[in-house]
């Protein structure tokens, strides 16, 4: 399998919350950097829970990688001072990039959710604040957002999105191309044509694979998600049977004209550099 010479690749990691953490972090980074990614991104907690520690994070990259680094930046349950004081901050260390995203409420929170009600809010603050000095990255439902009313209203708030400044999206995970596409050409319909760059999630967990889903709304097709009960406790054979279906749901993305690959690393590199060099995207020469 060889990749499309334009495609880009980006690698999304959460904030460790512990020093062993953070050094298993930056040797997995070291690892992925052989793909040669346009970025690698870092969650940013319901509420800004993980605030202080994505943003260590972020720095860290920036300051020891020779690639960007991208904050995800959560707006529910926060004020524009707060905002205003994180991209400002963000600016001073030559942050270039942000994945904005409405975000979920912590947990047990009471109250008003702070100043930003969607994201569209948010893009449209970091734009009336920064400028261009920001790429922002916005997040897209190929399967609609599980909190969507309908699928007309999810798409138009994408695009509201898109309208308020967002220079390209990534995709929650899944592993139906079909919806992908189908989603492409329902943006089309509406006239929004920045690059959509599907989500990709490894196969590593029964278990932890379907607490996700369920959480985030994406759909384990039926098939699927029965070979990997069967091969629940035969952990080599799960993994070895996710590599496949990954790999092929990646070729068939890029073979149907994805601009990209965005990785949902987990913080472990394995899985990412199996799939990479079974679709041909590791270049010999790359070194970390």
């Amino acid at each position: 399998m060889t990749a499309h010479p334009t495609l880009t690749l980006s690698c999304e990691f959460f904030p460790p919350r512990t020093e062993q953490g953070s050094l298993k972090l930056r040797q997995t980074r070291q690892e992925l950097e052989v793909l040669q990614p346009a970025f690698f991104s870092v969650t940013f907690g319901a509420g800004g829970t993980t605030q202080e520690k994505t943003i260590e994070t972020v720095l860290d990259i920036q300051q020891n990688s020779r690639f960007e680094a991208a904050p995800h930046l959560s707006c529910i349950a926060s004020t524009q001072e707060g905002i205003r004081q994180i991209l400002k901050n963000y600016q001073t260390h030559h942050i270039k990039r942000i994945v904005a995203l409405r975000g979920d409420a912590p947990s047990g929170w009471v109250g008003r959710l702070g100043d930003f009600a969607f994201a569209s809010e948010l893009v449209q603050f970091i734009r009336a604040e920064t400028g261009d000095h920001f790429h922002i990255e916005v997040a897209a439902y190929p399967e609609f957002h599980p909190q969507a009313r309908t699928t007309r209203a999810d798409l138009d708030f994408f695009k509201q999105k898109v309208e308020a400044g967002a220079n390209s999206a990534i995709t929650q995970y899944f592993y139906n191309p079909d919806a992908y596409f189908r989603f492409l050409d329902s943006c089309a319909q509406k006239n929004i044509t920045i690059p959509i760059v599907p989500g990709i999630m490894p196969i590593n967990n029964y278990e932890q694979l379907v607490r996700f889903s369920d959480t985030c709304g994406a759909e384990i097709p039926r098939w699927l998600k029965l070979r990997l009960k069967d091969l629940e406790e035969d952990k080599t054979a799960l993994q070895d049977f996710g590599l496949d279906v990954v790999t092929q749901l990646c070729d068939h993305l890029i073979r149907g004209g994805a601009p990209g690959l965005h990785f949902y690393t987990l913080n472990q590199a394995h899985a990412i550099l199996e799939i990479a060099q079974r679709l041909g995207l590791l270049n010999p020469s790359s070194s970390t």
